[in-house]
């Protein structure tokens, strides 16, 4: 069963940058996909990016794009999201995901679940 721990998240000032962090375990870490998704209160779970199995391929969301930067080390069972240029509007929590496979845009082909960490950027 494999388990996911995000951490990184907190206060930021609009235009500033934070690093989320998500460490995997009880797994083979290398075969699994990983994605990120954020929820706002009163919104829907919605897709941030993805990474392939290698780290070679990654995917955003348009409203990401250029901003957040997904990256990943085997070695440490770690996936990253380095946030950029951030704005009220990403005011919501952050989750990572895994599957095994290649990566999906949509929430419910993840089988895999962190507790989500807190972004908060003030205005």
């Amino acid at each position: 069963q494999v388990q996911l721990v995000e951490s990184g998240g907190g206060l930021v000032q609009a235009g500033g940058s934070l690093r989320l962090s998500c460490a995997a375990s009880g797994g083979t870490f290398s075969t699994l996909s990983m994605g990120w998704f954020r929820q706002a209160p009163g919104k829907d779970r919605e897709f941030v990016g993805a990474i392939s199995r290698s780290g070679t391929s990654t995917l955003y969301a348009d409203s990401m794009k250029g901003r957040f930067t997904i990256g990943r080390d085997n070695a440490k069972n770690t996936v990253y999201l380095q946030m950029n240029s951030l704005k009220p509007e990403d005011t919501a929590v952050y989750y990572c995901a895994a599957k095994n496979g290649n990566y999906y845009i949509s929430a419910y082909m993840y089988n895999y679940w962190g507790q989500g960490t807190q972004v908060t950027v003030s205005s």
